[in-house]
């Protein structure tokens, strides 16, 4: 998950880095609403998540908020904010914040609201996904390889589905066990491999191909035909 982070704060801001970095998120931080606003604009950096502070110089969250939902932007943005009146809050999220968040915050429930915000986004995806000649049916849970049918368990289809919904992008092991598991079970654990391994055997070797690549300290990606 890729997160942009607009806080003035220069002791909060690097830690808000340093906290989701190691959430296993890629996060970039700027210290000004235009900044965050250029950054978020169509056409450049693809973000999963806006974590915007109100109070910033050059242009505060909620008219950065605001103007990119003005311009058609859809990214998920949290508010941070001192500000913790019932008017405030509606008032960022009449200017199209998704969620809130009143400072001081609970790291914890910080992460948390940004992984609701990331799966309510990407809930949306085509009934059909197809990388290749890998086909995957969201509806009828089927996955083939050409006129080929491939068994796989329920949670090898579910990480198989995460994966190719974003073919050609990293897939953070954090992430996978965040959608998968559901935080059901310990990170440590080898039981992602274990299962990516079951998954490799079925839907690659048996055909030749390579179709999910391991990114040494980032995580997974399931690559894009050439």
């Amino acid at each position: 998950m890729q997160i942009l982070i607009a806080e003035d704060d220069p002791r909060l801001g690097p830690l808000l880095v340093e906290a989701l970095t190691e959430a296993g998120w890629e996060a970039e931080l700027v210290a000004d609403g235009r900044a965050a606003f250029g950054r978020a604009l169509p056409g450049g950096l693809a973000y999963d998540v806006l974590l915007l502070d109100w109070m910033l110089p050059g242009m505060d969250g909620v008219t950065v908020c605001r103007r990119l939902r003005e311009l058609g932007v859809t990214t998920p943005v949290l508010l941070l904010t001192a500000r913790g009146a019932v008017a405030d809050r509606i008032d960022g999220l009449d200017g199209g914040a998704d969620d809130y968040l009143a400072k001081p915050f609970d790291l914890g429930e910080l992460l948390a609201r940004l992984r609701a915000l990331h799966r309510r986004s990407t809930i949306a995806e085509p009934e059909v996904i197809r990388v290749g000649d890998l086909v995957l049916d969201v509806e009828g849970r089927s996955v083939s390889r050409g006129d080929t049918p491939i068994e796989l368990s329920v949670r090898e289809f579910d990480i198989l589905r995460v994966l190719l919904a974003n073919a050609g992008k990293v897939v953070s092991r954090y992430d996978l066990f965040d959608r998968v598991w559901d935080g059901e079970t310990d990170i440590a654990s080898n039981v992602m491999d274990v299962h990516l391994a079951r998954i490799r055997a079925k839907i690659d070797k048996p055909f030749g191909t390579d179709t999910i690549t391991t990114v040494r300290g980032a995580g997974f990606r399931a690559e894009l035909p050439s």
